[in-house]
């Protein structure tokens, strides 16, 4: 269905551009299979939640984002209190 948009060559460019971040993803160290695009129509649910699995279950095979930094202990993220206002005078 490439080319048959409702937004004249809106699909075409769409394509372009996860091709091209599909690239920058894979130069900084995240490999770009992790987007895709599908032509789909609106009538094709099925195939919709089909393709979603299976984008799912490759992605989990990747295993996780090499970029995403190890959650820190959760006592080192909660938050200290705000130090109190310090009063202004004028």
């Amino acid at each position: 269905m490439p080319g048959d948009c409702h937004y004249l060559e809106g699909n075409v460019n769409a394509l372009r551009r996860v091709e091209y971040t599909q690239k920058l993803l894979t130069q900084i160290g995240v490999d770009g299979r992790r987007l895709r695009m599908i032509h789909l129509s609106s009538a094709m649910g099925h195939q919709f939640a089909e393709e979603a699995t299976k984008i799912t279950e490759e992605v989990r095979a990747l295993g996780p984002n090499p970029l995403r930094r190890t959650p820190a202990p959760p006592e080192a993220t909660a938050e200290a209190p705000a130090p109190p206002l310090e009063e202004q005078t004028s």
